[in-house]
């Protein structure tokens, strides 16, 4: 890995440099995909079909790679199933050595990519040309793609004419138009694929009953690879393979709609190769027999068989590759895959990709980009959970490090259930309730402390802390301590619920945890604080998955007899929330992880129920002046559709709500903190404001403790929690 000022410096250039072009585009197709996905029916249907497809497939793939097998050699073809990428490019080059062949065009293929088949046969004498107009303009840059479906992302019009214009030198120099360079791109890649001997394609699913192949596509380059040349060879992982043509449909509807926002892409071409298409001779000017077509499928595993055999790396092969994960990932949009990215992958799934078919080392830089939002989530069309696949990526690169000089600092001071040799950044952002919970002792020392240039510069050292961060300050009393002083109030209650006192609530920010407790007891609800440590949210982010495991248990032991009283547990803090609702079941038996889930609620939710349910929205305290108000949403509770029940109840005391469209913050959690990521962080934060203006006189909001210290920067004022807003405090 590289040094966090090394890692903080390539995510700089990275930002000034592509930046802009990936942004504008990324963002452009994340509102098209969130527009297609909503606006058709059968969308939550479609993934679910399609998520059990990949299942059984995956579930049956020696099967399906014996039937495939035999369909491809009954059609007249021959399958080779190359256990590494070197086997995949010594059966490549052997088939252009039997033909004599010279060159080769090829359609877009990740899979290739992977394998480094390009590299491979220029090295070995041969001519590749790529035939992709994105893939084309990264051959000619010598670059990597940025994308998993669009390569060249990162590169403006202007950008790819100078490169053009460099490199080809055309008699008049091409212009920033898009027309132009695809017209010259286009001459050039059509006269090398009529004079390719071998055309090579990736396959987006291959039916193992009848041996045919799905090419999806935008541009009609992938079928003049495959039907033009004599010779076809198709490379795909063997994830790819699924039972037959009629389990194609699901992902035909699905795909598109994910990657690129359209209802279908301009090409779907389903082949059953060889094909029976005459072989055209350009230079004879005539048709050639078809029977003379030869077709090869190389199924690679490079690593996949043995994901299949892991249960938390096994998801990561239902991928259909539309690369949804990225364009609506902040932190993608901000650096793009050169940033987020690996050897070959990119974007949120690219880690389990390149932790699958590289190893642990190859998703190290790139793994801490995805900070578990979970906006791709609800996106992904076959239902992957993501920021889980990176969770367990970064739990194991823990796992594998080696102890370093100031291990002996923390070896046996700090409660976390992870081995020697975790990066100390991680073991203090995961141990930070500990830390908190001594500082509370006796909070003004901790934060005078806290405060000093020597603090900063120890953090900066030791942990990583980026010196331009604030740090939150500590309460001089806790939400705890400040309950236990006053106790419950309300004597004949329509309720009795457990305010779950979150580690920022209780240590930093007790204010916010009064106003709720207050709130609640003005709508008729008798409310309990009890003694419970943070849910395991801050290890989790770290990728300590034992610790998380071990606090899970700890929280649920402490909140099972509030359950067993029929109280209902509710949360101020969106990310532990998501903990109860989403990653407990990850932790936790089944049975406690789906009780608590179903009984545990965002606090505004509850007063929204409260409200539909009979309570007076009078009991709340509405605007005094100016009604209007700027709100912005936790990622984490847009995963869950909780925005709305705060926006109601806000709406229901008085006040006009002007809420941000842009789904992350760029703080999530300790990252805004972290060296390598603050000017990432900050990049992505100044999209909120610039969505949501300079907002003067205007009070903001926002529901997550991230969320509330990174508009506290952006607009350099107290942002409270909602339910700060609406107490009768």
């Amino acid at each position: 890995m590289t040094s966090r000022q090394d890692r903080a410096a390539d995510l700089g250039r990275l930002m000034d440099a592509e930046g802009p072009a990936v942004r504008e585009r990324t963002e452009a197709i994340n509102e098209l995909s969130s527009l297609a996905q909503r606006s058709f029916a059968d969308f939550a249907d479609l993934r679910s079909t399609a998520r059990e497809i990949k299942e059984h497939s995956i579930e049956n793939l020696p099967t399906l790679i014996d039937r495939v097998e035999e369909a491809v050699a009954a059609n007249g073809g021959q399958v080779h199933l190359a256990r590494s990428a070197a086997d995949a490019n010594r059966v490549i080059e052997g088939v252009m050595e039997r033909h004599d062949a010279e060159t080769l065009v090829k359609s877009k293929s990740m899979t290739t990519e992977e394998v480094g088949v390009n590299e491979h046969l220029t090295d070995a004498g041969y001519e590749v040309v790529e035939t992709d107009l994105g893939e084309y303009v990264i051959q000619v840059a010598d670059e990597s793609p940025s994308h998993l479906i669009a390569p060249a992302l990162h590169k403006s019009v202007e950008d790819i004419a100078e490169l053009f214009n460099d490199v080809f030198e055309p008699e008049e120099p091409l212009p920033a138009d898009s027309e132009a360079l695809t017209a010259f791109a286009r001459e050039r890649v059509g006269q090398a694929v009529r004079e390719a001997d071998v055309g090579m394609t990736g396959a987006n699913f291959v039916a193992a009953e009848s041996g045919s192949i799905l090419l999806v596509t935008n541009e009609g380059n992938a079928r003049k690879s495959a039907v033009t040349p004599p010779v076809h060879v198709a490379v795909a992982g063997v994830e790819k393979l699924i039972p037959s043509v009629r389990d194609l449909q699901p992902f035909t509807e699905l795909i598109a709609r994910s990657g690129t926002g359209q209802p279908i892409t301009s090409y779907v071409s389903l082949l059953t190769p060889p094909v029976d298409t005459p072989i055209p001779d350009f230079e004879a000017g005539e048709l050639r027999d078809a029977d003379e077509r030869e077709f090869h499928l190389v199924l690679v595993d490079n690593g996949r068989m043995a994901m299949r055999e892991d249960e938390e790396l096994r998801e990561t092969l239902y991928c259909i590759r539309c690369g949804a994960c990225s364009n609506t990932c902040a932190n993608f949009q901000a650096v793009g895959g050169h940033g987020f990215g690996g050897e070959t992958y990119t974007g949120g799934i690219g880690t389990g990709w390149e932790a699958g078919v590289t190893g642990l080392e190859g998703a190290a830089d790139m793994n801490d980009l995805c900070t578990g939002c979970s906006r791709c989530v609800p996106k992904c069309p076959v239902e992957i959970d993501i920021p889980w696949i990176n969770t367990v990526v970064r739990d194991r690169l823990n796992r594998s490090g080696e102890p370093d000089e100031f291990e002996f600092l923390v070896d046996g001071l700090v409660p976390d259930e992870e081995p020697a040799g975790i990066d100390r950044q991680k073991r203090f952002f995961g141990n930070v309730e500990t830390l908190a919970r001594l500082g509370s002792r006796v909070p003004r020392l901790a934060n005078a402390v806290a405060g000093t240039r020597l603090a900063d510069r120890v953090l900066e050292r030791v942990a990583g802390v980026d010196p331009r961060r604030d740090l939150p300050t500590l309460a001089t009393e806790t939400l705890r301590e400040w309950y236990a002083d006053r106790g419950p109030r309300v004597d004949a209650p329509d309720r009795d619920v457990v305010l779950y006192p979150d580690l920022y609530t209780n240590y930093f920010d007790p204010d916010r945890g009064k106003a709720a407790v207050e709130t609640l007891e003005a709508l008729g609800v008798r409310v309990h604080v009890p003694p419970v440590p943070e849910s395991g949210r801050a290890p989790l982010s770290q990728g300590m998955i034992e610790t998380a495991r071990s606090t899970a248990e700890t929280v649920h032991g402490r909140l099972v007899g509030h359950l067993d009283q029929g109280r209902d547990v509710v949360v101020i803090e969106p990310s532990d929330l998501a903990m109860f609702r989403s990653e407990y079941a990850r932790l936790l038996p089944e049975a406690s992880a789906e009780r608590l889930r179903a009984n545990s609620y965002d606090v505004l939710e509850y007063v929204a129920a409260l409200l539909e349910d009979g309570a007076s929205a009078e009991a709340l305290s509405g605007p005094t002046g100016d009604p209007a108000v700027a709100y912005h949403s936790h990622c984490q509770q847009r995963t869950l559709g909780l925005e709305a029940p705060t926006v109601s109840v806000l709406e229901d005391a008085g006040y006009d709500v002007e809420t941000s469209d842009v789904e992350c913050c760029g703080m999530a959690g300790s990252f805004g903190y972290k060296t390598e990521y603050y000017e990432v962080s900050m990049d992505v934060g100044e999209q909120v404001r610039a969505d949501l203006g300079d907002l003067a006189g205007v009070p903001v909001l926002a529901s997550g403790t991230s969320c509330q210290e990174q508009l506290g920067t952006l607009y350099d004022r107290d942002v409270p929690h909602p339910i700060e807003l609406l107490s009768p405090r």
